[in-house]
Order: C-alpha cells, then structure tokens, then sequence
C-alpha cells in the first residue's frame, strides 16, 4: 500500500515542512556529487551507535553529538529519499497545520532523537551508520494517528496483477504500518541482527509522536471541562 493523499485540507501553507523536504533533498543532491568520498561522509555525519558510546579520547563531544542531528537528513538512495519525503509530504501538513510552524519543527526534531535513542538503546554496539528521515516521519504518522482518526488516506494497493485505489481510514493505514514496523523490528531483535532497516528507530519515533498528541489532546480536553 502506498498513501497518494489524505482528506484533511490544510488551512495555512506548511513552511516548515516544505522547508525539511527541501533540505533533504539538497543533502541527497550533495551525496550524489560525493562518489567515492560518500562512505567517509556517511560514517562522519550518520549515527552510530558504538561511536557515541566509545571514549572521549577516541571520539570528541562534537562527533559524538552532531550526527545525532545530521543523520536525520541523510538518506541512504533514491528508493529510501522519495519515499520518506512522500510520506512527509502525505502527513506532515496536517500535523504543522495543528502544531503551528515552529512547534512543528521542534517536535520533529524530538521524534527524530526519540527515534535515534530507541535504536540506540537497543544495538549501543552497532556499528553501522544509522541515517533517514525515517524515525522522525514515524513520529509525525504517530502524530495523525492521534490527531485525525477519522481522516481517510487514498491508497494505491497492488497485489501481484490487480491494481486499484482505495480510501483507507487513517488509524487502519497507519496501525497496518505500525504492525509491520513492529514484527519487522521484533523478528530482526530475535535474530540477534541491528543490521539493515532500523525499525526500533521507526518504532521509537512513533510511540514519540503517539504519546505527544496523546498528551496534547488529554490537556486540551480538561481545559474544555
């Protein structure tokens, strides 16, 4: 399943989403123009776990903090960039719209870290650069889920031949998502693997996400009382 669009409008221009797809995008540009030099690139500005717990001596501050940050907007191909930025695209409006603009871009940056600790906390040996968007963009989906439960996305569904377009209701598109990201990060802990996909940090981001709005919605509502 592939999102196409949701039903809910946005009633101000997202700036601020517009603003990280775009960034994104430039960093990938700057990939794409490393060529040889982007494994180098990538081990300095992707989260890696085992470096950020190896020794001051070894690993300064700076090193060890900034990534945290950068991997977020590093990706690691084409298949990995147009479908974060698309699902950013599909969900982020409605939750910038909901938000506003800068408590929207703080709370992505939040969702991102929960994501980068969730991984982080279960692999600290991994040492493999950790990069995308994607813990950050789950944070946003757990977001909706909360925030638009009634709202339907239009979806492409293929299987194998047969090939329509449905509206699919949010919690159901966004739960399925959920479950998937869940088994596949429960299969992979009980293969002793933090290689691959790191769907702890998609997992991490969406509880994030989930509780924030959660929490939001709860204090508004006794606010109504």
């Amino acid at each position: 399943m592939f999102p196409l669009k949701d039903s809910i409008p946005s009633k101000s221009f997202p700036f601020v989403n517009c603003l990280i797809i775009t960034t994104n995008i430039i960093v990938f540009i700057y990939e794409l123009s490393l060529g040889n030099k982007l494994s180098i690139f990538l081990l300095e500005y992707g989260f890696i776990p085992e470096k950020f717990f190896a020794p001051l001596s070894i690993v300064s501050i700076p090193e060890k903090f900034l990534p945290v940050f950068t991997s977020m907007f590093i990706h690691g191909g084409w298949l990995h960039i147009i479908g974060n930025m698309y699902f950013l695209y599909i969900f982020g409006d409605n939750i910038e719209d909901r938000l506003g603009h800068m408590r929207y871009l703080f709370m992505y940056i939040i969702f991102g870290l929960a994501a980068v600790i969730t991984q982080t906390v279960l692999f600290p040996e991994m040492n493999m650069p950790t990069v995308g968007a994607s813990g950050a963009i789950a944070g946003v989906m757990g977001a909706y889920f909360i925030f638009f439960p009634h709202a339907y996305i239009k979806t492409l569904v293929i299987l194998f031949i047969f090939v329509t377009i449905i509206d699919v209701p949010a919690i159901i598109f966004i739960g399925l998502w959920f479950f998937i990201q869940f088994m596949s990060g429960s299969l992979q802990t009980m293969a002793g693997s933090s290689g691959g996909i790191a769907w702890w940090a998609h997992i991490g981001g969406f509880a994030a996400g989930f509780v924030y709005a959660a929490c939001l919605v709860s204090k508004n509502s006794r606010r109504r009382l």
